[in-house]
């Protein structure tokens, strides 16, 4: 690899990496506040602040509200393209570059996908940056723990960005250093996906032995633990069919007493579920009534209801599809949580917050997780929740992890305590009413697999895990067939094209991916 760049390198670098038609950049406000996201290189410092990089850190942080890394691709890649939802809107709305996200297949010339890539790319030359900062600048007097806390808290945010890009592309370059030349990055071939797994496993394991527990909740709502390293190595090595280090890493995070399963399932996306015990990484943001949009994200104005007036939330895509809504059992209130049906002439549909839905609205189905309460809407004076944290990693992921991880292990033991972590996420979610969702006594292998699968499609109904789990289980053909998206072909469509521009770029070092 060509030298570290220079100081003076580092604005051209990443403009030319940021640089792309649909790319939209949320705007960055001083506030009096010290809620991690809302501060980079530009507007630092800030009051009481808790570390000499986090002028830095937090600039890879606000990337994380980029509307390439977290909005549109992101909602059209992870859940659009599965079988649990469908694009929404009207027919034509989005165009061509979103439907194929819907119906299949995705076109190399796909806006949304060069999206994604500029977008988690950009938020790792952020990453880098820092660690370029850490290890050569003078100027800024530390000890080693602090370095060391510094660079973890950044590789984790490296890692899932590494980790995002092979599951939706594959083979992808590894990018872990500034040039001298910003051009030279273009040389870089990609990596198998073998090789890129095993960097995001060395940058999650260095941020899980070296970030603490816990930070100050007050001060710092959301910021990165050890916790949600381990949590997120056990979703890389579940990936990876790693059946006992996941297992491992989900047991550190269930056993490091600062996750349960005490928020009640019904309050766990609310505003007032944000950063609960169950969180264990969400994408922060916030909003007030002056600054309505600046310290947010607009992940959940895409999703929000659409209508006219007061019910005009949003664009109404990412709707939750029939095969969704069937699949849930008898009386599970999860069911009311995740899907907000539209009104019919004779039977209301009614928010988690009493509201009767209109009539006649585009869709039958709306994201009912993504929701606002009508209270905040007043307060901040604006309809379009840009205040809405995005929940990554919950804890119900993590123990659902351990409990798969377990079975595929096997053994009267991991049966045991496979069953016992299902089990615990089903007592939640029947809140206190016995006569629902009996818990599992099978001890058979293939059927208690089954169960488990079930359980994460319910309980993590639109969080962005269906299409990747059922591509990793090797089941989306028939998964895709019985949903109806006949277009889809495994053998294509599991990976996103290699966006055409980044080809060009780089002069044809970037391969495409098969059957495109």
């Amino acid at each position: 690899m060509n030298k570290l760049i220079n100081k003076q390198s580092i604005s051209k670098w990443m403009l030319l990496l940021l640089t792309v038609t649909v790319f939209t950049a949320c705007k960055k406000n001083f506030l009096d506040t010290a809620r991690q996201g809302g501060y980079d290189e530009e507007n630092y410092p800030y009051p009481g602040g808790s570390g000499p990089y986090d002028q830095y850190i937090f600039g890879a942080y606000n990337s994380l509200r980029d509307y390439n890394v977290h909005v549109d691709g992101f909602l059209n890649a992870t859940s659009i393209r599965s079988d649990d939802a469908d694009k929404g809107s009207t027919p034509s709305d989005g165009g061509a570059d979103v439907i194929s996200m819907d119906n299949f297949p995705v076109l190399p010339n796909s806006g949304r996908a060069n999206a994604l890539w500029v977008g988690y790319y950009g938020l790792i030359n952020r990453c880098n940056n820092t660690l370029f900062q850490i290890g050569t600048n003078k100027q800024i007097v530390a000890t080693d723990a602090i370095k060391l806390q510094s660079q973890a808290e950044v590789r984790f945010i490296r890692g899932y960005s590494y980790f995002m890009l092979t599951r939706l592309f594959g083979k992808v370059p590894i990018i872990d250093t500034l040039f001298a030349d910003p051009a030279a990055q273009n040389n870089v071939p990609q990596s198998s996906v073998d090789q890129v797994y095993a960097f995001i496993e060395r940058d999650l394991n260095f941020a899980a032995a070296y970030l603490p527990a816990f930070w100050d909740a007050v001060k710092f709502p959301g910021r990165i633990t050890s916790g949600a390293a381990n949590g997120m190595l056990a979703k890389v090595y579940l990936t990876q069919q790693k059946w006992a280090q996941a297992m491992n890493v989900a047991n550190m995070v269930m056993n490091s007493g600062q996750y349960d399963l005490s928020t009640p399932y019904s309050t766990i996306f609310s505003e007032e579920g944000e950063n609960s015990r169950e969180s264990v990484f969400e994408v922060q943001a916030r909003a007030d009534a002056i600054n309505t949009t600046s310290q947010g994200i607009q992940y959940t104005s895409l999703q929000g209801v659409r209508g006219a007036g007061p019910w005009d939330l949003g664009w109404g895509w990412n709707s939750p599809s029939a095969g969704l809504a069937a699949a849930y059992e008898p009386n599970d209130p999860r069911r009311a949580r995740t899907i907000l049906f539209t009104s019919t002439p004779t039977t209301p549909g009614v928010t988690i917050y009493g509201e009767v839905t209109p009539v006649g609205l585009p869709n039958p189905r709306y994201n009912q997780k993504v929701h606002t309460n009508p209270a905040t809407r007043a307060a901040v004076g604006n309809r379009f929740g840009w205040w809405m944290n995005v929940r990554i990693l919950r804890y119900a992921d993590v123990v659902l992890m351990y409990a798969e991880a377990a079975n595929e292990l096997g053994g009267a033991n991991n049966i045991t305590a496979a069953k016992a972590a299902l089990n615990s996420v089903r007592f939640r979610a029947r809140a206190g009413n016995n006569s629902i969702l009996p818990d599992i006594t099978t001890n058979d292998q293939a059927i208690l697999r089954d169960a488990i699968r079930q359980e994460r499609r319910i309980e993590l109904a639109m969080e962005h895990d269906r299409f990747f789990d059922i591509v990793r289980w090797g089941i989306a053909q028939n998964v895709m067939n019985a949903a109806g998206k006949s277009n889809f072909n495994a053998a294509r469509d599991v990976l996103l094209p290699i966006p055409q521009a980044q080809i060009d770029l780089t002069g044809g070092v970037l391969k495409q991916n098969p059957g495109y």
